[in-house]
């Protein structure tokens, strides 16, 4: 029988999960939910422009890539998304910001106004694309791949007004992006001999370096004993599961019935607390007692180790 395999919670349910762990009056509470509060609405940013991205088709060949990874040395980029045609590249730039948003040409400046009035100065999202931009240009190069790029930045929140729009950007809402890809490659130059965009793709999965996410404790510089110990119930989010021999895992307060609680348990030490753990963090974070036991649990995951037995040590495996 195989191991079982394990990765990192997302960001979304890591945020969730530390919320759960800190006590109501922790001095960071306050703005970690706040950050779930941006880190949701920007998955649900996401999924509309995939959404929109359905209605996109032409003739010619073309390939979407979603969240492309990619470095050159310690120069690393995340691109939320990649239209590869014939003609030309397209980066596509997903930001989740509501309010009246406002781009100044003459200083360089962005600013988003929300619904009480209060003007907030914000980084321009327009030089995060001309970083990946220029990033793709010099990795394009490096390959001998002739193929000219763009970028457009898609405003994914419902509740966006643009004030002013910068004159050499391309920036849409969600609704308009396909009419504004569709005018972008007007300005690529017809190709007579094109690519083959299958093996650009291949290319591009091969170099994909994935993104290597903090724990949050650390991100967020929160220690380890400020948080609540226990495994937490999906059902009524005390952490108070115990293992019983023969139910499984059980909830002590609700009696709901969990058996991956140990499993998400792991994950939350993983993508809140260390890139590692020992069988004495992961006892006193879960509240077990056996460390024999606690040996037959992690063992029985896909997991690399380092250490003789006595000292050993748990991370997660990085995918090929």
């Amino acid at each position: 029988m195989g191991k079982k395999e394990i990765a990192l919670l997302t960001e979304t349910e890591s945020l969730e999960r530390l919320l759960y762990r800190l006590p109501d009056n922790h001095s960071r509470r306050e703005f970690i939910q706040v950050e779930a509060f941006k880190a949701a609405a920007g998955k649900r940013g996401e999924k509309r422009l995939h959404r929109k991205l359905v209605e996109f088709e032409m003739e010619e060949q073309y390939r979407f890539l979603k969240n492309v990874c990619l470095s050159r040395g310690q120069w690393k980029v995340q691109m939320d998304g990649l239209l590869l045609t014939e003609r030309g590249a397209i980066v596509i730039e997903s930001k989740n910001i509501s309010g009246q948003l406002y781009f100044d040409d003459k200083t360089g400046e962005f600013s988003r106004t929300n619904i009480e009035g209060v003007k907030t100065i914000m980084e321009d999202p327009t030089i995060q694309l001309n970083k990946h931009i220029r990033f793709l240009t010099l990795f394009f190069k490096q390959q001998k791949i002739d193929l000219p790029i763009s970028g457009i930045v898609v405003f994914t929140s419902k509740h966006c007004e643009f004030l002013a729009k910068p004159v050499h950007h391309h920036i849409c809402k969600t609704y308009q992006l396909v009419d504004y890809l569709f005018n972008i490659l007007q300005e690529f130059p017809l190709k007579s001999n094109p690519h083959d965009l299958s093996e650009i793709q291949k290319l591009l999965e091969r170099s994909q370096a994935p993104y290597e996410r903090k724990p949050l404790c650390h991100l967020y510089s929160i220690a380890e004993t400020e948080l609540l110990t226990g495994i937490l119930c999906k059902n009524c989010k005390n952490l108070n599961v115990m293992r019983k021999h023969k139910k499984g895992w059980v909830c002590a307060d609700c009696q709901a019935v969990d058996p991956l609680a140990f499993h998400h348990a792991v994950q939350e030490y993983f993508s809140l607390i260390r890139t590692h753990l020992s069988n004495r963090q992961i006892r006193k974070f879960c509240k077990l007692e056996s460390p024999y036991t606690t040996s037959r649990l992690l063992a029985a995951y896909d997991l690399g180790t380092a250490g003789a037995l006595r000292n050993r040590t748990y991370y997660l495996k990085k995918k090929d």
